[in-house]
């Protein structure tokens, strides 16, 4: 059986292959399929050849399905722009990935101003635009007829810049061309995830789409001939509803995704019918132990957890019943081979921290950036994501934190995941995020900047209550020298917070002695 939405178009045409929670707009396959080939068809008129890159800065709207599929019918790579970027930021990611086409909403026309200045020979289109940038218009001059030479495109995403200039990650070239091969990603969505085959599937996803693992997940539950719901924007309540109201069977998440559904009033957790749920996967950031027990509780056994990155170099997978029996750990390896290893390359033993490195055989470069690359790779052949972690000795993978996030105070090499899990579980803590700031004594400070859920009760007494929480578990080094309390915090839709925009205020001030 071919798992494809060309298939699914020809078998299935009618069948939903995609469905806006909010307003309820929906594609079926045949109509995605017509949208694709036309897309396809335009990139070709406009004279893009496999590898040529196009790039997409959209809110969570429909059309982002006909460029993914357009796309993977022609050979093309897909640039997906973060919406929260800057037009310096977004400027940069498209001279730096050759991107020759944009494609936009007029919620981002103040950027898109900006761009035409930075970037004056790119060619932009804008969904629901005017005259002869309007998409839509664009589209449907040309053909719904496959274009003769269909070939599988990729995505290149670019890390989230949360160290520095973002990176393309640029995957490996496919092993077998055709748009409709089968894909290594599927097996560990059937197989690892347990994703059904006969497209009963109803697939929640709540994330931007933008991010990889909603676009990787999407485009599998799709392959799989699932129907897509897409939430427009997260917000807890709404999640649960919708989960109710289109009998969702299969979701993905963010740790912080499950904090604020715990922060919810127990009486609106409870109101939803969410018993057509049959696996939540969450990824994306460490999940504090507390936090995904109390979501076990509630949701069940349901709640399976993994680890990867958008470079594809490995992933590990586990589901609730041995997460219970080996709380904090992100699973055993299911694609590519596990190696820790210690500052000097050499691997150490069970329980012992060092970077985490993926043995695999097909391995990405970084995009324009041969240094980038030759960074992460181990001299023999293994490629790092840049996490520290161990292994036990069953096998089962420990995050412990990212390797630029740690912080050196008085010599101490210091984790702040360990104190922002500890933070997060608070009842008056919404979010946390713990950095390094300079300190002339100790080289760095550990520093918690907070988001409490009321800031009415930020201040001395919520950060003396913090302190006597944190004190019987933390080391007195670990202890942050400094609580900064704020109405929210720099966090990717994802879960990943932009550590670098808080160090680099903390450096600034610093400078300036304040």
């Amino acid at each position: 059986m071919t798992m494809h939405p060309i298939a699914h178009a020809a078998n299935r045409p009618n069948h939903p292959a995609v469905i806006m929670a909010g307003s309820g707009n929906q594609m079926t396959y045949g109509e995605m399929d017509a949208a694709a080939n036309r897309f396809s068809q335009l990139l070709r008129g406009r004279g893009f050849a496999p590898d040529d890159a196009f790039a997409v800065l959209l809110e969570n709207r429909i059309e982002y399905f006909t460029l993914v599929w357009g796309s993977q019918r022609s050979g093309t790579l897909l640039v997906p722009i973060s919406t929260r970027l800057t037009a310096p930021e977004i400027s940069y990611i498209l001279n730096d990935s050759g991107a020759k086409l944009l494609i936009t909403s007029p919620m981002f026309a103040d950027v898109t101003a900006n761009i035409r200045h930075d970037c004056p020979d790119l060619e932009i289109l804008i969904a629901d635009g005017d005259g002869d940038t309007n998409f839509a218009a664009e589209l449907h001059s040309h053909s719904a007829e496959p274009i003769s030479d269909q070939r599988a495109g990729a995505n290149m995403l670019y890390s989230s810049g949360t160290t520095g200039r973002p990176k393309g990650v640029r995957p490996a070239p496919p092993e077998d061309p055709n748009p409709q091969a089968m894909i290594p990603f599927l097996g560990l969505a059937t197989m690892g995830a347990g994703m059904p085959t006969d497209g009963s599937m109803v697939y929640l996803s709540p994330a931007p789409l933008y991010h990889a693992a909603p676009l990787a997940w999407c485009a599998a539950a799709q392959r799989l001939g699932g129907t897509i719901v897409v939430l427009e924007k997260f917000d807890p309540e709404g999640a649960l509803a919708t989960i109710e109201k289109y009998k969702i069977t299969d979701s993905q998440w963010v740790p912080t995704h499950f904090v604020r559904f715990l922060k919810l009033d127990p009486a609106i957790r409870t109101k939803y019918d969410l018993s057509s749920h049959k696996r939540a996967l969450h990824a994306a950031a460490p999940c504090p132990v507390p936090i995904k027990q109390e979501m076990i509780e509630w949701w069940g056994p349901i709640v399976n957890e993994y680890y990867a990155g958008s470079e594809g170099i490995g992933m590990t997978m586990i589901g609730a019943a041995d997460w219970l029996e080996h709380p904090g750990t992100v699973g055993k390896a299911i694609h590519g081979t596990l190696h820790i290893c210690g500052p000097d390359g050499e691997e150490v033993g069970a329980g012992e921290d060092g970077l985490i490195y993926f043995e695999n055989t097909l391995l990405p470069t970084y995009h324009n950036d041969p240094e980038k690359t030759a960074d992460a790779m181990h001299p023999k052949g293994w490629m790092t994501l840049g996490d520290i972690g161990h292994v036990d000795a069953d096998g089962y993978l420990f995050l412990t934190d990212r390797k630029s996030h740690m912080i050196i105070s008085g010599g101490v090499n210091i984790y702040p995941q360990e104190i922002e899990n500890l933070l997060i579980t608070h009842d008056k803590v919404m979010d946390a995020a713990v950095i390094g700031a300079p300190c002339p004594d100790l080289g760095e400070k550990v520093v918690a900047v907070v988001q409490p859920i009321d800031m009415d009760v930020s201040g001395d007494a919520l950060e003396a209550e913090l302190r006597e929480f944190l004190a019987p578990e933390l080391a007195r080094i670990k202890m942050p020298k400094m609580f900064d309390f704020r109405p929210d915090l720099p966090r990717e839709a994802n879960g990943k917070l932009y550590k670098r925009e808080l160090r680099d205020e903390f450096e600034a001030k610093a400078k300036a002695g304040a």
